[in-house]
């Protein structure tokens, strides 16, 4: 940590100098386990999901996402907290991590809610919250690589994650409809069906060039 070695190849290198050092294991075998070790197929989910949010970002499709969140929920009580949700579980089904989430959507999110008058400690209470969607709607990172290391079914993992996903959902709107009603927070925008067919045409077109 303080030569700003990264984490990853400071705990290699520990592990081959105390190989080293000991003689319990000939060096090459132990390179020859790491190497053997990322050698898998389903692995090459994680760098893929990581690209995936970072042209999402680049490429604008955050602020689609956004839009239409708005456009669909934000005429509720308390409705860019509900927005800040919705667009959580959208940009989820795409990421698949909680930090793309949060650092794609987070940043927009966020200074919305705060122009709008919501206090700072709630803004980014509901975007850490409605983030760690990512990880449980599928597909999901972590259920990737734990589908590999245990010998899991992927595809039943992802399964398993809809429901406890959905729920999470529900019950953090519920949350913010909860506060809403407390501190009698009004609607941010009013709802209109020809705001909300906009913003789905504009989020088909983001999803089709994002599978291009």
């Amino acid at each position: 940590m303080v030569t700003g070695i990264p984490v990853a190849i400071a705990m290699a290198g520990a592990s081959l100098i105390y190989i080293w050092s000991s003689g319990s294991s000939p060096p090459m075998v132990v390179v020859h386990r790491m190497i053997s070790g990322i050698d898998s197929f389903p692995l090459l989910a994680v760098p893929f999901f990581i690209l995936a949010g970072n042209l999402m970002n680049n490429a604008g499709i955050t602020n689609r996402i956004y839009n239409f969140a708005l456009a669909l929920v934000g005429w509720m009580k308390g409705g860019l907290g509900h927005v800040n949700i919705i667009g959580s579980v959208i940009f989820a089904g795409m990421s698949g991590t909680a930090i793309a989430d949060a650092a794609g959507l987070g940043t927009i999110e966020i200074k919305a809610m705060r122009d709008h008058g919501y206090s700072k400690e709630f803004s980014v209470g509901v975007t850490a919250a409605s983030a760690t969607l990512g990880p449980i709607i599928p597909p999901s990172l972590p259920f990737v690589i734990y589908g590999m290391v245990a010998n899991v079914s992927i595809g039943q993992l992802f399964l398993a994650g809809i429901l406890p996903g959905l729920v999470m959902t529900v019950l953090m709107m519920l949350t913010v409809a909860y506060f809403a009603h407390k501190n009698n927070w009004g609607a941010d925008i009013k709802f209109m069906w020809s705001r909300v067919g906009k913003a789905t045409r504009g989020a088909r077109a983001s999803s089709s060039r994002s599978r291009w």
